[in-house]
This record gives C-alpha cells, sequence and structure tokens, in this order.
C-alpha cells in the first residue's frame, strides 16, 4: 500500500509537471524570440526617419553607425533619378527576399547563416522602397531560455520529489497503523489477550483501532466472566458441603462413615481445586438492573433459618437484628444469598463449635448495613483476608468468598470492612448503597464522603449500645 501511493504520487506529479512545465518552456523560448526581433525593429526604426529625408551616403552611414553597427545592420536602396542601387554594411539577406519585401512593402524575417535577419522596408521621398536588414544571432533569440528551463527542470524535480516524500511519509502513516492493527489482531487470534492496537493514525484507522481495543476488551472480559461464573458457582457448593461434612460428624465409626467423610473430604479439595483454578478471573459482578432487588430482611431471616439448625447441632448462639420489617435492595436475591451463605459458612468453617454469630440489618436513606459478626479468634491480617485467592490463611481458604461479598457491594457503588465485632471475633460490614449512582470501584472514596451524614450517626450510635 505505501508504495502503490508513492507510485501513484509519482505519475500523477510527473504529468502535472509535464503539462505545465512544457507549455512554460515553449512560451519562454517564444518571448526570447519575440524580445530579440523587438530590439531589431527599434534599431531598424531608427533609421526610418533619416531614409525619407535623404539618401546621401554619408550621412546614411552616421545614421547606421548610431543606430547599430555595420556587422548588425545593413541598408538596401534601389536604383533612380540617375543614381545606382546602394548598400550599406555587411548584406546577409538574399536578392528574392528583399525584392519579395520591396514588393509586398512589410516587414519579413528570413533565417541565415548564424542566426536570422529582419527586413524592414523604407518609403523613400522619391517614391521608391529602401530595405533595411538587420541581423539578429542566434544566442540573442535564445538569451535567457536554457536558464529558465533548467530553473523549470529543476523546479520540476524538486516537486517530483517532495511529492514523493510527502506521499511516502502519508503512506507510513496510513500503513504502520494497519500494520499494528493486523499485528494485534494475530496476537488475539493467537491468545495473546493483552494485544491492544494504538488508537492513532487516519480517523478510520483510528476508528478500526478503538473498535479492536473494545472487541479484545469484550473478550477478555467473557472469558473473565465465564471463569468467574465457574469460580462462583464452585463456592456456591461450600455450602451444602458443609452441611454434609458437619452431618458426618453423628455418623459415628465405622467403614460406611469413613468412606462418607473420606468422600466429603475429596470433594472438598475438588471443589477448592476448581475456585484456585478460576481465582484470576477478572472480578465482576452486575448489579441488578432499574426496578430490580430483593427485600434483605426476607433474605437474611430465610437463610438465618437454614443455618440455625447446623447452629443448635453444633450448640451455637445466634441472633438476628432489624430483619423485622421490609429492607428494599438493589441487589439480586441470589446474590445476596450466596455472600450471606459465603459469610456464615465462614463462620462454621474457620471458628470452633459453640462460637456465637450474629446478623444485623441496618437500613438508612441512602445506604443498607448488613453485619456478620461471630465470637471467634477472628481475622490477624484482613487487607490479605480481601485479597482475591489468598484467603484467610487458614487451611482450605480460597478468598473467594468474600471476593463474592466484595463484589455484591462495589456493584452497587458501596465496600466491605473487615473489624473486630462486639462479640469479641471477626466483623464483616457489607455497604450497599442504594442510589446505586456511585460506579463499581469508587466505593471507598463514595463510602467515606456520606459517612459523616446522619444514617452514619444512627449506625455508630446502635452500635455502641
Amino acid at each position: 500500500m505505501r508504495w502503490a501511493l508513492v507510485k501513484v504520487s509519482l505519475a500523477v506529479t510527473t504529468m502535472v509537471v509535464v503539462a505545465f512545465a512544457v507549455p512554460l518552456g515553449l512560451v519562454i523560448r517564444e518571448m526570447a524570440r519575440d524580445r530579440a526581433f523587438s530590439n531589431a525593429e527599434r534599431e531598424a526604426a531608427a533609421v526610418a526617419p533619416a531614409l525619407s529625408i535623404t539618401t546621401d551616403r554619408d550621412q546614411l552611414e552616421r545614421v547606421v553607425a548610431a543606430a547599430g553597427s555595420d556587422a548588425g545592420m545593413a541598408v538596401h536602396l534601389p536604383a533612380g533619378d540617375g543614381q545606382e542601387a546602394l548598400e550599406l554594411g555587411r548584406r546577409r539577406a538574399a536578392d528574392e527576399d528583399i525584392t519579395a519585401v520591396r514588393k509586398l512593402g512589410r516587414a519579413s524575417t528570413t533565417g541565415v547563416p548564424g542566426g536570422s535577419t529582419l527586413l524592414q522596408p523604407v518609403a523613400l521621398s522619391t517614391g521608391k522602397i529602401a530595405v533595411v536588414e538587420v541581423y539578429v544571432p542566434e544566442p540573442d533569440v535564445t538569451n535567457g531560455v536554457g536558464t529558465a528551463w533548467a530553473v523549470l527542470a529543476a523546479v520540476g524535480v524538486a516537486l517530483i520529489l517532495g511529492s514523493v516524500a510527502v506521499a511516502d511519509r502519508l503512506g507510513v502513516r496510513m500503513v504502520r497503523p494497519a500494520q499494528r492493527l493486523v499485528e494485534g489482531a494475530h496476537d488475539l487470534g493467537e491468545g495473546r489477550l493483552g494485544a491492544r492496537v494504538p488508537e492513532e493514525g487516519p480517523s478510520e484507522l483510528r476508528l478500526a483501532a478503538v473498535a479492536f481495543n473494545s472487541m479484545a476488551d469484550q473478550v477478555v472480559q467473557l472469558l473473565a466472566n465465564e471463569r468467574e461464573l465457574a469460580a462462583d458457582l464452585s463456592h456456591r457448593l461450600r455450602t451444602p458441603l458443609t452441611v454434609l461434612r458437619l452431618n458426618t460428624a453423628s455418623l459415628g465409626e465405622g467403614p460406611a462413615a469413613d468412606q462418607t467423610r473420606t468422600a466429603v473430604e475429596q470433594l472438598e479439595r475438588e471443589v477448592d481445586t476448581i475456585i484456585r483454578t478460576a481465582r484470576e478471573a477478572k472480578p465482576q459482578t452486575a448489579a441488578a438492573g432499574p426496578g430490580a432487588g430483593c427485600d434483605a430482611a426476607e433474605v437474611v431471616r430465610e437463610r438465618m433459618a437454614f443455618w440455625s439448625a447446623l447452629a443448635e447441632d453444633e450448640g451455637r448462639k445466634w441472633r438476628v437484628a432489624g430483619a423485622d420489617r421490609p429492607v428494599r435492595i438493589p441487589v439480586a436475591r441470589a446474590d445476596l444469598a450466596a455472600a450471606l451463605d459465603a459469610l456464615l459458612g465462614n463462620v462454621f468453617r474457620h471458628t470452633a463449635e459453640g462460637t456465637a454469630f450474629a446478623v444485623d440489618v441496618h437500613n438508612g436513606e441512602d445506604a443498607v448495613i448488613v453485619l456478620v459478626s461471630d465470637a471467634g479468634p477472628g481475622i490477624p491480617d484482613p487487607e490479605t483476608a480481601m485479597a482475591r485467592g489468598r484467603g484467610s490463611g487458614s487451611d482450605g481458604s480460597t478468598g473467594l468468598g468474600l471476593d463474592i461479598v466484595r463484589r455484591l457491594a462495589e456493584s452497587t457503588g458501596g465496600d466491605v470492612r473487615i473489624g473486630s465485632s462486639v462479640l469479641g471475633g471477626t466483623e464483616v460490614r457489607i455497604w450497599i448503597q442504594l442510589d446505586g449512582r456511585a460506579p463499581a470501584g469508587s466505593g471507598h472514596r463514595q463510602m467515606r464522603r456520606r459517612r459523616p451524614g446522619r444514617f452514619t450517626a444512627v449506625y455508630n450510635r446502635s452500635r455502641s449500645r
């Protein structure tokens, strides 16, 4: 494409230069010729007044000498009134040419060796016709023409070279973005998902690069969502597995009980392997659309009814607060249930039997806070626990449960914090923004701006009690 553009530019510029330079060169040559013969006409005109007054040789020689020179001008007087024909100066024109000018009575030019001559008829006082011959050398006819043609040629070559250089630069500017787009598509096709194309060049190629980058981002997002879906679905299996593992404790001893416990442990390991394999997926939790959502209080009551049976088997004290009246949130029911199951499952999994836990729901004008707290030993490093794939540091922890909770909160513009609970153990606070205007990932900054408000003060007072 680059060389094709250069060839087209070279051909077009050459045609334009030839179309203008050749006629202009011919015009310059014709102008030089006209200039030379105009000078010859002026010299001949300087002699005409003297010929109309006198035909005396001496006087005419003085006039010719003043007008030109013997080498460049000649005067041909006809015979008459007893006088012979008189010729002054060096003659170059043929007799027939001179006779033809006398007969026609108008000036003419004729070629002679070394140049041309101008034959100008002049009427004498006797009625005869004299002819003034002015010699115009060839160098005078072509004076300056060579230089002008050389300048035209230089300008034409410069224009051609300049157009080729500009076309080459334009070709590079167009070809490089196209080559990068091809290379990016090739890299993406070979599985290098980080391939992107610089958004530069002509507007069409820049738009193509923007579209390609958007497509690549969508491909990466789709693959990440697919892996994350596998991880999330696998993690949701942890809840029934936890119940199954706890129930195996009541099976007693025996081969069947041992096989059941072994199978449950193996299944848990397989689920953990699936979660860890998919943990590099890009986090994304879609917030519920306009008008969608669920009743957080109802979901809390439902999940606590499920976990309460296990809590009674293990001798755990539990309580629920703030779930006695409807609390609407812009989160899908299944997502909130999965987040609660992840947190409550962690309580049962990582705390000893008999450890108390609680779930509190605080409803405000612009946000809803869900607190899951326990009386366990707590989490030594909350920041590490919130990092996807690292877990809390204990055996069997993948960290994906807290990541599911975090993504749910951030999908509404909220966030998740881990701290110390009033029960003495861990408290996980889920801040769910009700307006949903804050984009995901900016929840921390948004919460810091809102916390000094009236709802935060009420929430802090309720905790202090």
